[in-house]
C-alpha cells in the first residue's frame, strides 16, 4: 500500500471515529473497510483483524420498496454490529444489522452474515452458518501444518511457500 493510501485510511478512519465508529487501538485492518452510513451503530473489539472488501451495513434499505404505501410510510431498519475481542473477518465478508459476532469467532471469506455468531465459533456461507469451533479449526490448521525451518521462512518467505507448494509446470 502506497504512503498516500496509507494516510488517507487514516485519516478516514480518524473522520469515523470522529462519527462515532468505537473501534479499539490493536485492530489489523487490510484496507478500510466499507463501514456504511452510520459508523456509530458499530462497534468493534480489541484485537480483531479485518480483511480486505468487507462490509458492516447497519440499515435495511429494502424498505424502500414499500414505504411509498401509507401503511410503511414510517418503516424504517436499522441494527448495531458489533464485533467482540480477538475476532477475524474474512475478505469479502458482508455483516448485516442486528449482528454480534461472539468473542473468538472467525468469519469466513465471502461469507453474509445475517445471525449472531456466538463465541469460540468459525462461520461461513451465504447465509452464514456454524461450520466448527475454533478449536476443532485450529487443530486441523495444526495437523495440515508443513515441517518448515522457521529462520528460513522468516528470510525467505517466496521459497518457502513455493517449496511446500510447487509450480505444477
Amino acid at each position: 500500500m502506497t504512503t498516500v493510501r496509507r494516510l488517507y485510511n487514516k485519516w478516514r478512519l480518524h473522520r469515523l471515529k470522529v462519527a462515532g465508529l468505537q473501534i479499539a487501538d490493536d485492530c489489523r485492518m487490510m484496507g478500510l473497510p466499507d463501514f456504511g452510513s452510520e459508523p456509530y451503530l458499530i462497534s468493534i473489539g480489541d484485537h480483531v483483524t479485518i480483511s480486505s472488501g468487507v462490509r458492516l451495513l447497519t440499515h435495511d434499505g429494502g424498505t424502500f420498496v414499500f414505504r411509498s404505501q401509507p401503511a410503511y410510510r414510517k418503516v424504517i431498519k436499522y441494527g448495531r454490529i458489533t464485533i467482540h475481542d480477538n475476532c477475524f473477518i474474512g475478505t469479502r465478508a458482508i455483516i448485516l444489522p442486528n449482528v454480534e459476532i461472539g468473542p473468538n469467532s472467525v468469519v469466513a471469506a465471502g461469507a453474509v452474515v445475517t445471525k449472531t455468531v456466538p463465541p469460540n465459533s468459525v462461520a461461513g456461507g451465504n447465509p452464514a452458518r456454524f461450520i466448527k469451533t475454533v478449536s476443532e479449526y485450529a487443530d486441523g490448521c495444526l495437523g495440515k501444518c508443513p515441517e518448515y525451518d522457521v529462520d528460513i521462512y522468516a528470510i525467505d518467505k517466496k521459497r518457502e511457500l513455493l517449496r511446500w507448494f510447487p509450480r505444477p509446470w
